[in-house]
Parts: structure tokens; C-alpha cells; sequence
């Protein structure tokens, strides 16, 4: 990235020539678009030394509507590099006379953190369509009496059901299915807008976990929070919120963390967490615990979906000629689970503090910047050392 002053400055001096002046703006322009696309761990002292100079030099030349748009852009990234690092201080905001965003993550309770993180989740969890009725003749048809029928455009005769009931008025309405199975069918993000939105929160969550931890400079400050997170997810477990669980355990357990130098206590109080996401055998770990809890409880929507999708896929929609029953129950079993842990509710009053402080999770690292940190941290082919913890054992 070329920003050399006096090169800039030239470029886009005043021009006589018309042509010349649209394209040194359009120029400009693209110059402005790299700014706004920057990572936060890529605008350096040295990048943000060079665009205030840019914007003196078009400010003298008297390109003030340029200046103006290139000075809020970087003014912008500023501030969002000033939050992070803000986020991931020891010294309370508060202290710096920063409030909209107070605290630290030590700053509350672990099962308070838990608690928000699950009021969050619960949130955005009953929002997704598992059943939904749609008006027939005199009745109501719901979800699941709607999976006896498919898309009109996946066959090419209506199915034959022999005697069973109401297939006449089954087949009379467009068939409309919850928006999960839709996704299992086409994984289209316009159609299934509320498990989207599910979906990217949890990503969300789980590259702030990393994005925390890996922006700490000293070893024992990185010690300190991921253990913090794990204490969060104990909480969580109590919580019957799989979903949140989960996305701190990926994020711990990330390639980027997970390479660099822990204590031994801690990589192996990790990996206990781990057992359960295990995907040996089905993740039989997982579905043991999921069957054993009392709602309320937010399962891990991933494999619910990976469920429904194999299923899906697995088995025709007909055979012989006649609606398949058996794949159809499948996907009944799969979505009731799922709408059984829907009608019970949690019982979590909202902190303003804790919510303000994750500020929807925005604050984060690409995967790239992460794993440049991890290397910068550990570079490569650098043996473990020891700690002084575990040479006495």
C-alpha cells in the first residue's frame, strides 16, 4: 500500500484537464474503500501517520470535501481500535472517564456473564420458526402435517397416500415449512432469516472469545481469561445453553489458541470440555447430555441442522410412488426436540452493564489477524517450553 506523501499529494492535486480530475477522485475513492476495509491489527502508527498527512496536504490544497470524507473514515477506525483495546484493558473504563462501554470481562461475575450470554441467545433461539400454521378450508395445517407433502417442483404427480386422512386438503394448499428444514433443503439465508441471524451471533461470539485472549500481550493476562471463560462455561452447562458452550469451547479450542504455551492444568482442564463435542461417533457425548436436561435449554443448532440435512439428503421423498413416512417422521422428531425446548422459557433479567460491554460481539479479529497474532506470539518451529509449574511435577 503505496501512501508516500508527496506521491499523494501530486496525485490528486488540482487538474486543469477534466478527465484527469475524475480520474485522480476515482482514484481517491478506491484509496478511501482500502481504509474503510482495513483490519483494526493492520492500521498501524506508521499507515495512520501517512493518511493525516494525506488529509493536510488535500486540506492545504483546498480538496476539502475529500479531506472530510478520508478523515472520517479513519476517525472511524480509530475509535473502533481505541474500543478494543479499551475491551481487552485491565483498567476499568470508568476509570478513563469511558462509559458506554464499562468494565472489563473480570470486572462481573462469571455466572452473570453466563446468564447474559443466555439471555442473548434465548432471544434470537424463539425467534426461529420450528412450526407454523397456514390457513386450509376450515382448519389450521400445521408444520408437521405439512411435512407429509414436498415442493411441487420435486416431483412430478402429487404423491399418492392411499387412504390417509386429509390428503386432499394437504395437497389443495402451496406447502410452507419451517424455515429450518428450509435451510436443510436449500441453505438459502433469505429464506430462513431468523436461524441466519442465529448463526452469525454465535460466530460473532466465538471470534470475540479469541479476539480477546489473543490481544493480550502478556502470556499470564491470556492464562487468566481463558480460564475465565472456562469458569463461564461451567455456568453455562448449569444453564442447559449448549449454544453459547460451544462457542467459547471453539473458540478455546481454535487452532490459533490452542497452539500457543499453557499451563498443563489448563490444557487438560480444556480438553475435558472438549469430550463433549467429540465428533466420534456421532457425538454421543453431546446427545447423551441433550436428552438427560430439563428445558429451559438452547441446544446447538449446528447439529440439528447437520441432522435434518442428512436426513434430507438420505432418503427420497417418495417411494413407489407414495409419500416416504419414514424420513418424514424423522424430520418430526429432529423439529419437535427442537420446538419442546421453545416453549419453555428462561427466567433472566437483563443486565445493561454486561450487554453494553459485549456490544453484539462486533469488536473482533478476522481469522487471518488471529492467526498473525498467534505467530507473532509463537512463531513457527519454536519448541515448548516447559513452565516452571510443570518442571516440579
Amino acid at each position: 500500500m503505496d501512501l508516500n506523501p508527496h506521491f499523494t499529494y501530486e496525485k490528486f492535486s488540482p487538474f486543469a484537464d477534466t478527465f484527469k480530475k475524475r480520474v485522480s477522485k476515482n482514484t481517491f475513492f478506491v484509496l478511501v474503500r482500502v481504509v474503510d476495509e482495513l483490519c483494526l491489527v493492520e492500521l498501524t502508527e506508521e499507515i495512520l501517520k501517512l493518511l493525516m498527512e494525506l488529509v493536510f496536504r488535500l486540506v492545504c490544497s483546498g480538496e476539502l470535501s475529500l479531506a472530510r470524507v478520508l478523515r472520517k473514515n479513519i476517525l472511524e477506525k480509530v475509535d473502533q481500535k481505541k474500543l478494543l483495546r479499551c475491551a481487552h484493558s485491565d483498567q476499568p473504563l470508568a476509570a478513563r472517564g469511558v462509559a458506554a462501554r464499562p468494565g472489563t470481562l473480570h470486572d462481573f461475575h462469571s455466572h452473570e456473564i453466563a446468564e447474559q450470554l443466555t439471555l442473548l441467545d434465548a432471544e434470537l433461539f424463539y425467534k426461529i420458526e420450528v412450526c407454523v400454521e397456514v390457513p386450509c378450508k376450515r382448519k389450521q395445517l400445521s408444520a408437521w402435517t405439512l411435512l407429509l407433502t414436498v415442493p411441487k417442483e420435486s416431483t412430478p404427480s402429487p404423491p399418492q397416500t392411499g387412504n390417509t386422512a386429509g390428503c386432499s386438503a394437504i395437497c389443495s394448499v402451496s406447502t410452507q415449512i419451517p424455515e429450518v428444514l428450509l435451510w436443510a433443503k436449500e441453505q438459502n439465508e433469505e429464506k430462513s432469516p431468523n436461524l441466519t441471524q442465529f448463526t452469525e451471533h454465535f460466530n460473532n461470539m466465538s471470534y470475540w472469545v479469541r479476539s480477546i485472549i489473543m490481544l493480550q500481550e502478556k502470556a499470564q493476562d491470556r492464562e487468566r481469561l481463558l480460564l475465565k471463560f472456562i469458569k463461564i462455561m461451567k455456568h453455562l452447562r448449569k444453564l442447559n445453553n449448549f449454544n453459547s458452550y460451544l462457542a467459547i469451547l471453539s473458540a478455546l479450542d481454535s487452532a490459533p489458541i490452542r497452539r500457543l504455551e499453557w499451563q498443563r492444568q489448563t490444557s487438560e482442564g480444556l480438553a475435558e470440555y472438549c469430550t463433549l463435542i467429540d465428533s466420534s461417533s456421532s457425538f454421543r457425548a453431546y446427545r447423551a447430555a441433550l436428552s438427560e436436561v430439563e428445558p429451559p435449554c438452547i441446544p446447538y443448532l449446528g447439529l440439528i441442522l447437520q441432522d435434518l440435512t442428512f436426513v434430507h439428503l438420505g432418503n427420497p421423498d417418495y417411494i413407489d410412488g407414495k409419500v416416504n413416512f419414514s424420513k418424514r417422521w424423522q424430520q418430526f422428531n429432529i423439529l419437535d426436540s427442537m420446538r419442546c425446548f421453545q416453549q419453555v422459557h428462561y427466567d433472566i433479567r437483563r443486565n445493561d452493564d454486561i450487554i453494553n460491554f459485549f456490544n453484539d460481539f462486533s469488536d473482533h479479529l478476522a481469522e487471518e489477524a488471529l492467526w498473525e497474532l498467534s505467530l507473532k506470539i509463537k512463531p513457527r518451529n519454536i519448541t515448548r517450553r516447559k513452565t516452571d509449574r510443570e518442571e516440579k511435577t
